[in-house]
């Protein structure tokens, strides 16, 4: 090859990976270094950010501070290990951030449990409401999710209603001397046939009646769209028994901004309200990898701006 045509290749060479570099580089999402302050206590997920942040789970909570969210849930952290649920703490402490809801206990998908009045079932349930008793200290939660399952086609509703009271009195009294609460989460028809807990009334009326302060309501605004719409004025006459937001917006159930739902409105009156509790961010991502994970930061940020 004579000089003149390998140095011109070279050349092409060379602007071709700098053009690749380039759009590679104009490809990456712009990651913010500063800690964002938002109004409301917003809680990520783990996995939520694990292209951003890594597969680890304390590199997960620690960016997620970095972001500025100061409140974190995890469904599943009560079958974590022990040392990873105090390791977990310990960063959580650290960072300032709360800690969100677990689940308390087995979710009856398909059979009734606490619907049913089954003394066994009931059992079974208050069991791992103690156990998860030794988790929430563990970890420094407040809160724990608890579903009481599917209906029982067997036994008038109101029969069934008496049940899920009567075993929610009896966990209620397990709870209280920890300062500890069960949120009780009405679950939407389409995604979850068949459960006996649905609106956000059912369920506002279920806690007037176990009359505990270790028993309030979680409003999945995903779960309650679906379900009943209405969003601000049911969250409104709720309003007393809610100790425990989550959030993910419809269709699709991913992050603000990519559905049907104004959530700065709604996070403009439940700020109002002076609410000062945790807002779980229990939903997907509209869009994959780091581009997806910058997205649901850069929407809650957009989402969270209703004070100009």
């Amino acid at each position: 090859m004579k000089r003149r045509n390998f140095i011109t290749s070279a050349g092409l060479g060379v602007a071709g990976l700098s053009l690749a570099n380039e759009a590679s580089i104009k490809s990456q999402p712009s990651i913010s270094t500063t800690k964002h302050q938002f109004n409301l206590k917003y809680a990520p997920h783990l996995g939520m950010f694990k292209n951003l942040a890594g597969s680890d789970p304390i590199d997960q909570l620690n960016f997620m501070a970095d972001q500025g969210f100061t409140a974190f849930e995890d469904n599943g952290m009560r079958n974590r290990t022990v040392e990873l649920q105090s390791q977990m703490s310990k960063v959580m402490e650290k960072r300032n951030m709360t800690m969100g809801v677990f689940v308390a206990h087995t979710i009856y998908w398909k059979e009734p449990n606490l619907a049913s009045g089954s003394k066994e079932k009931r059992a079974e349930f208050l069991d791992e409401i103690k156990k998860s008793v030794e988790v929430a200290k563990r970890v420094n939660a407040k809160w724990m999710t608890v579903v009481p399952g599917h209906v029982d086609l067997r036994l008038n509703k109101a029969y069934q209603t008496a049940n899920v009271i009567e075993t929610l009195r009896h966990a209620s009294a397990i709870l209280e001397p920890h300062n500890l609460t069960m949120v009780l989460e009405p679950l939407n028809f389409r995604n979850h046939p068949g459960l006996f807990l649905s609106e956000s009334p059912q369920a506002f009326e279920i806690c007037k009646a176990v009359n505990s302060p270790s028993c309030k309501i979680l409003f999945d605004i995903y779960h309650q769209q679906i379900q009943e719409g209405n969003l601000i004025p049911n969250i409104e006459s709720c309003w007393d028994e809610i100790a425990y937001f989550q959030i993910g917006d419809n269709p699709g159930r991913n992050e603000p901004t990519s559905g049907e739902i104004n959530y700065k409105n709604v996070f403009k009156f439940i700020h109002s309200k002076g609410f000062e509790g945790v807002l779980g961010m229990e939903h997907g991502n509209s869009q994959v990898g780091k581009v997806g994970e910058q997205a649901v930061i850069d929407a809650y940020k957009e989402s969270d701006n209703f004070t100009d």
